[in-house]
């Protein structure tokens, strides 16, 4: 295919309904069976991953798939204390709300991935990010929204677990000092499915409208 030839592909409204339909219905997980997952299947979402937009094609994120017991019982320990302090933020009916909620599914998810952002990798020669350095965080955000996309479309749950302290996942991974924590993310079959979320269900937030303001 030449320079000036172009591809031109249209979506159907079936298409877009199933897009529609995995946006909807694509959770935060917290409840996960124990059932291993395939390996092609995993083989296909991180190609699917790797589809992503990133800035300058920099493509900073980095993914440890975690296995080895001790490391997930160290991220298992760091969650405990950093949820405890959290808990110790909200007070009466709050706090009880916040101790009936399950925050991670780090105790049955088969698959964990560790996912950090390369803070100024070589790839991409510094495109579009002088001014806005912060877009290859948004790059690593935009990959695992792009990975969590698919797992949903492959029938999978994902959850992310956020309640942990950045610069101990650094240590505990030993990662470079140029790798930057983002998230930990669970992986696996859901216990349920489900389109609303958990934390509607449990009265924590109720979602608002996203307004375009026109000026």
């Amino acid at each position: 295919m030449s320079g000036q030839e172009q591809r031109v592909m249209r979506f159907d409204r079936g298409q877009a309904s199933t897009l529609e339909a995995i946006l909807r219905w694509r959770r935060d997980v917290r409840h996960f069976r124990t059932d291993p997952i395939a390996e092609d299947v995993l083989a296909r979402l991180s190609e699917a991953m790797a589809l992503a937009p990133s800035v300058g094609n920099a493509r900073p994120w980095r993914v440890i798939r975690v296995e080895d017991p001790a490391l997930r019982a160290a991220v298992r320990a760091d969650f405990e204390r950093c949820d405890k302090e959290a808990a110790a933020d909200y007070r009466d009916e709050r706090a009880a709300a916040y101790g009936a909620l399950k925050l991670a599914g780090l105790d049955a998810a088969p698959v964990q991935l560790a996912v950090f952002t390369h803070i100024d990798p070589a790839a991409g020669h510094g495109l579009g990010r002088r001014t806005m350095p912060e877009t290859l965080r948004q790059s690593t955000a935009m990959a695992i929204h792009t990975l969590w996309l698919a797992a949903r479309a492959a029938n999978l749950g994902m959850g992310m677990v956020s309640i942990l302290d950045p610069a101990e996942m650094e240590r505990i991974f030993a990662v470079p000092n140029d790798w930057a924590f983002t998230a930990y993310l669970c992986l696996g079959h859901a216990e349920w499915d489900d389109d609303t979320p958990l934390l509607h269900r449990a009265g924590w937030q109720e979602n608002a409208p996203t307004l375009w303001e026109v000026r």
